[in-house]
C-alpha cells in the first residue's frame, strides 16, 4: 500500500468518528492532503465530512514529502508530527496554506481528524473526585478588587498550592490532588483565577476586555495564600501557572516552601493570534483545538478530550486575555535569576511533546537558579496533569517525597 493509499485510509476512517463528525457542523471547506505531487481532498458539506478524489480548488492545504507523511502516520508520531496544530506552527518540513480564517474555523475538526489517524490509546484515568472538598473564600486583591474565588482541597499535612494554566480552572488538577499517596503527607489546594471557572469576575466588573497581566496574577496568588491558606506553601503550576509560580519564588519567597513547574516556559512568544477571540470563530472549538495539539498521542484519548472540554468551556476572550501575561509579558530569565535556590527547591518538569514551553526552556531557566533540577517526561505533552494524570504522578510522586529534606522553611 502506497503512502497516499494509506492516508486515503486513515482519514476515511476518521472522518467517520464521532468526534471528527461533531466538529464538521458548520464547516464548508474543501481540505487537501498532498503527498509529494499526490493529492486527495477531505470535503466538508452540510454537516458531512467526506474523502474523495482532488478536484478543483481547495481553501486549505497540508503538503509534505513521503516520508514525512510517513512519520506523522506511525502509530506514536515523534513531537512536531502529533497534531495538526504542531506541524502548522513547528513542523518545516510541512507546508499549510490558506487562508487564515478558514484555517481557524477548521481547526479544531483538523485536530480531531489529527488524533484519530494513528493508532488511539482509549481508556481515561479514574479520578475519586469524593476526596475533594470545595468552597468559596472571599478575596480582597491589593488592589482593592474583591472576588468570591472557588477553592478546592483534598489531602492532609503541609500546604500544596495548585496553579492552573491559562483559560482554564483548578479541575486540570484533579488527578494530582485526589491522589491517595500525595494526600498522605500534603494538603492539595487549587483555585479557580477570578474570570475562570467557577470564579465569576471581581465585584463591579464592567464586562470590558480581559487582559491579565504579571501584577494582578501575582497580587491574587499571594492575597489568596495570605487570607485563605494562611501559611507558606509548595507552589506547583502548568504553564501559565508555572509561570506564576516562578513569579512567587523570585517576589515572595516568604511564602513559598518550594517550587515544582510543570512546562515552565522561557519567553513562549507567538501564542496569541487574532482568531482566540474572533465573531466569526467558535472561541470555545478553537481554544480547545488550539491547545489540543500540545498533548501527548499516547496520553488516553478520553483524558485529551477531557482536557481540551475544560478549555471549551472558558468564557469568551479569557484565553486570548491570559496569553497577554503568558506570551506577551512574561520572561523567565529576568524571574528565574530573582530566585534564590539555596532557600527554595525549584524542580521543572517538562514534556518532549509541548512546542510551547520546551525541554530546551526548562534547562536554560534551571541553568539560572542555583540547585535546580528539570526532569523530562518524553512521553508527555503540555497539559500533563489532565491528559495523563497517572504518568504525571509516576513523577511527582517521588519528587514530593525528596521535599521535606529539602525545604528550609
Amino acid at each position: 500500500m502506497t503512502t497516499l493509499e494509506t492516508l486515503r485510509e486513515r482519514l476515511t476512517a476518521a472522518v467517520a468518528t464521532p468526534e471528527v463528525k461533531s466538529f464538521a457542523r458548520g464547516l464548508e471547506a474543501v481540505i487537501r492532503f498532498s503527498v509529494a505531487a499526490q493529492s486527495i481532498d477531505v470535503v466538508c458539506a452540510s454537516n458531512e465530512p467526506a474523502v474523495k478524489p482532488s478536484s478543483g480548488a481547495c481553501g486549505l492545504a497540508l503538503s509534505a514529502s513521503e516520508s514525512d507523511w510517513q512519520i506523522a502516520l506511525q502509530p506514536v508520531p515523534p513531537p512536531t508530527y502529533q497534531s495538526f496544530s504542531s506541524i502548522q506552527l513547528r513542523n518545516p518540513r510541512f507546508t499549510v496554506s490558506g487562508d487564515p480564517l478558514l484555517i481557524a474555523q477548521a481547526r479544531a475538526f483538523l485536530e480531531a481528524v489529527f488524533a484519530n489517524l494513528g493508532g488511539n490509546h482509549d481508556g481515561a484515568t479514574d479520578i475519586d473526585l469524593s476526596r475533594l472538598e470545595s468552597r468559596y473564600h472571599r478575596v480582597r486583591a491589593a488592589n482593592g478588587d474583591i472576588a468570591d474565588i472557588f477553592t478546592e482541597s483534598a489531602g492532609a499535612g503541609h500546604p500544596v498550592l495548585c496553579l492552573h494554566t491559562a483559560g482554564a480552572d483548578t479541575r486540570q488538577f484533579h488527578g494530582v490532588m485526589c491522589d491517595a499517596m500525595l494526600g498522605q503527607d500534603w494538603r492539595m489546594i487549587g483555585f479557580d483565577m477570578p474570570h475562570h471557572g467557577r470564579t465569576m469576575p471581581p465585584l463591579g466588573w464592567d464586562g470590558g476586555i480581559y487582559r491579565l497581566d504579571q501584577k494582578t496574577y501575582l497580587d491574587w496568588c499571594v492575597s489568596f495564600i495570605e487570607q485563605v491558606v494562611k501559611e507558606p506553601v509548595v507552589v506547583i503550576g502548568c504553564s501559565m501557572g508555572a509561570g506564576m509560580a516562578l513569579a512567587l519564588a523570585a517576589e515572595r519567597p516568604d511564602l513559598v516552601t518550594a517550587m515544582i513547574g510543570l512546562e515552565a516556559p522561557l519567553r513562549p512568544r507567538g501564542r496569541r493570534n487574532p482568531y482566540l477571540t474572533h465573531a466569526q470563530v467558535n472561541g470555545g472549538w478553537h481554544s480547545a483545538a488550539y491547545v489540543r495539539g500540545l498533548m501527548s498521542p499516547t496520553s488516553p484519548a478520553e483524558d485529551r478530550r477531557r482536557a481540551a472540554h475544560i478549555y471549551a468551556q472558558g468564557a469568551p476572550g479569557i484565553y486570548d486575555g491570559d496569553l497577554v501575561f503568558y506570551s506577551d509579558e512574561f520572561d523567565g530569565e529576568v524571574i528565574a535569576r530573582r530566585i534564590d535556590g539555596r532557600k527554595i527547591p525549584v524542580d521543572l518538569l517538562i514534556g518532549h511533546y509541548d512546542f510551547s514551553a520546551t525541554v530546551s526552556d526548562a534547562h536554560a531557566l534551571a541553568s539560572w537558579i542555583h540547585g535546580a533540577t528539570v526532569i523530562e517526561m518524553p512521553e508527555l505533552g503540555h497539559f500533563p496533569m489532565t491528559e495523563s494524570p497517572s504518568a504525571l504522578l509516576k513523577y511527582l510522586r517521588p519528587l514530593f517525597a525528596t521535599l521535606p529534606s529539602r525545604m528550609t522553611n
